[in-house]
């Protein structure tokens, strides 16, 4: 049984149109490369048909792998979880007690992450340290680079 990704209804309907996009404009194209390769005859030596066929397995492998993230999406709400504790959906300013960096966090679902701007996956081990903290908590956090401890300063839900 695979684990359930959190994710908003935005996240959600943002992967599903991806899908739609890949399968009715981008296919298409693949396909019809295939077929205009199949009729130049011997397929054995045609690079162009195997270069095709190897783009339509790459792009069918994406759409697979998008398709699995939507069958285990977990919907969720952020305006339904505890406001005074690390849920997902929250965004988290927090200390670094290493050296004392004050960073902003914000926990999202599956198709909303972007590292460079603050939104981590909620199921990332980053996240998963700060879950269920309020402020005031320490969350120490075990990275490649060793322990990180970061102090919880503040919690806030946006709802846009």
């Amino acid at each position: 049984m695979y684990d359930p990704i959190p994710m908003t209804r935005e996240g959600y309907n943002r992967l599903k149109k991806e899908i739609d996009r890949l399968t009715d404009e981008e296919m298409p194209v693949i396909l019809e490369r295939l077929a205009a390769a199949r009729e130049e005859g011997d397929l054995k030596e045609n690079a162009e048909y195997h270069g095709a066929r190897e783009s339509q397995g790459q792009l069918q492998a994406k759409i697979n792998e998008l398709k699995g993230r939507i069958s285990r999406a977990q919907i969720i709400d952020p305006a339904s979880v505890p406001q005074d504790e690390i849920r997902f959906g929250a965004t988290i300013v927090v200390k670094r007690l290493n050296d004392d960096e004050i960073l902003e966090y914000t926990l999202v679902g599956a198709g909303d992450e972007d590292f460079d701007t603050g939104k981590i996956l909620a199921t990332c081990p980053l996240a998963q340290g700060f879950l269920g903290k309020k402020v005031g908590d320490i969350a120490e956090i075990k990275v490649p680079a060793g322990l990180k401890r970061f102090e919880i300063q503040k919690i806030t839900y946006n709802y846009d």
